[in-house]
């Protein structure tokens, strides 16, 4: 089973993938190390990726989703319906929360490539999805993490 924690920079995707991979003996996969450096340069530098960027990255996550065994939770922003749609095979954890919120957790982060001018694009792009497995930000990560493990009966 692969599990894509999806959500704009500052959800909690590879805190609460972190937390799911240990609660589980499961294996975790952050989305991001799957970036080629081009991809990774151009956020640094306050550019919001396009689809033909983000064309690559997809690939190699959807490779990573049909070779693989076991329970693995995948960190990924997965913003648009045709994204998550490359990613076939998946079962999707939309992590939601406010703009307020969000813009708060992307000002404590000091280890990330993502400037948190950045959010705003990420908002404008994502495209809510419909059918997945919504949770409520706000909530403690390890209570999102269980709720993911209840829900897919990990």
């Amino acid at each position: 089973m692969v599990i894509v924690l999806m959500g704009v920079s500052g959800s909690g995707k590879s805190t609460v993938g972190g937390l799911l991979a240990e609660k589980t003996g499961g294996t975790f996969h952050d989305g991001d190390d799957f970036h080629p450096p081009k991809n990774v340069a151009k956020m640094a530098s306050g550019v919001p990726l396009d689809d033909q960027d983000r064309e690559v990255w997809l690939k190699s996550l959807a490779e990573l989703i049909t070779g693989t065994t076991g329970v693995n939770f995948i960190a990924c922003s997965a913003l648009k319906k045709k994204y998550r749609d490359v990613l076939a095979g998946a079962e999707f954890v939309f992590l939601s929360g406010s703009p307020e919120l969000l813009a708060e957790r992307l000002a404590l982060r000091t280890d990330h490539y993502m400037p948190p001018g950045l959010l705003q694009s990420q908002l404008e792009t994502l495209e809510a999805p419909e059918g997945a497995f919504t949770l409520d930000i706000s909530q403690p990560p390890e209570a999102l993490a269980d709720e993911v493990m209840k829900r897919f009966d990990l």
